[in-house]
């Protein structure tokens, strides 16, 4: 595995900050709200933390990290606009949750992958993307994912109805 450059450790860096306050909001607050500083913190190091990525091209050109990226680019846009202009009216808190959780996933995916393909260096656990320690890692946050989206829906639909 290639050392890290400069502008990957940035990339990590902010990455792992992100991870750091999404993980703290869900706990604390259910959700990731661009109100909250932790939402806030969330949402601009993984814009940061996306728009590196697309950059980063270690394995020659686009791939499914570079896909991810672009996944969460759109995830973050399309919950940033239900969250500031209820565009969706009842449906906003819905899909800001989905989409802000999402990003999380997203994140997870390649987080876990880089970890494993790296460390520890001098015998990585993982030296195949097709191993299947990381399937069963990628099966496991989608599963957390679509127990805290359920999580967070019935939260949601409880407030409204109250």
């Amino acid at each position: 595995m290639p050392e890290i450059s400069l502008f990957g450790w940035f990339h990590t860096g902010v990455a792992i900050i992100a991870l750091i306050a999404g993980f703290y909001s869900l706990v604390r607050f259910k959700y990731i709200l661009i109100e909250q500083t932790a939402g806030k913190v969330y949402l601009i190091c993984t814009l940061l933390a996306a728009g590196s990525a697309l950059a980063i091209f270690r394995h020659g050109g686009f791939g499914v990290a570079h896909g991810l990226a672009v996944l969460t680019l759109l995830a973050l846009l399309v919950g940033t606009i239900a969250a500031k202009t209820q565009i969706l009216r009842g449906l906003s808190p819905y899909v800001q949750a989905l989409s802000y959780s999402a990003t999380l996933l997203f994140h997870m995916i390649p987080a876990i992958t880089d970890g494993l393909m790296r460390l520890p260096t001098d015998a990585p656990i993982v030296t195949d993307i097709k191993d299947p320690l990381l399937k069963g890692f990628y099966l496991t946050f989608l599963i957390c994912y679509i127990a805290i989206v359920i999580w967070q829906f019935i939260s949601i639909r409880k407030n409204n109805s109250a």
